[in-house]
C-alpha cells in the first residue's frame, strides 16, 4: 500500500522505478518488484520499459479502494474470529453472526476508502508537519 501511496503522492512524476519507491519506503525493492507485478495483473498500476521507465498508478486515485490493494496482495479483510459452521449453543451463535456482521461492515470500509482519501490524508499531515495550520489540503 505504501508503494501505491507512493505513486499518487507524485503523479506529475510519470513513471518511478521499483529502486527509488523502494529507497523511498524503505521496502525490499525484490519484494517490491513482486507485489508491483501483482498489482500491474490487477490492473492497479502500470510499468513502463526502459531507462526513463518505472511504474505507475494505472487509474485515479479516487478509483482505487484499499479493499482492492489488500485483496491483490492476498492480505485477509477478516480480522475477527470464525466460529464453527454450526455453533453448539445461543451464545455461540450470536457471537459467530456478530462475527460475520463485523467482518462485512469492515470489507465495506476498506472497498469504500479509496487511495485518493489516503493521499489527502498524508497531505494533510505533511502540512501539519510544515508548521501549517491547514487541516486539508488539495
Amino acid at each position: 500500500m505504501k508503494a501505491l501511496l507512493d505513486l499518487s503522492l507524485r503523479p506529475e512524476y510519470g513513471p518511478v522505478s521499483v529502486r527509488v519507491i523502494a529507497s523511498r519506503q524503505d521496502i525490499p525493492a525484490p519484494y517490491l518488484e513482486k507485489l508491483l507485478i501483482e498489482m500491474r495483473r490487477a490492473g492497479l498500476v502500470k510499468s513502463t520499459r526502459g531507462s526513463i521507465g518505472g511504474y505507475q498508478l494505472a487509474r485515479e486515485p479516487g478509483k482505487i479502494s484499499i479493499g482492492q490493494i489488500l485483496e491483490v496482495v492476498g492480505e485477509s479483510m477478516t480480522h475477527l474470529p470464525h466460529h464453527p459452521i454450526i455453533p453448539a449453543q445461543a451464545e455461540d451463535w450470536v457471537t459467530f453472526t456478530l462475527c460475520q456482521r463485523l467482518n462485512q461492515k469492515l470489507k465495506e470500509a476498506l472497498y469504500s476508502i479509496t487511495l485518493a482519501d489516503l493521499y489527502y490524508d498524508a497531505r494533510s499531515w505533511q502540512a501539519s508537519q510544515e508548521g501549517d495550520e491547514t487541516i486539508f489540503v488539495v
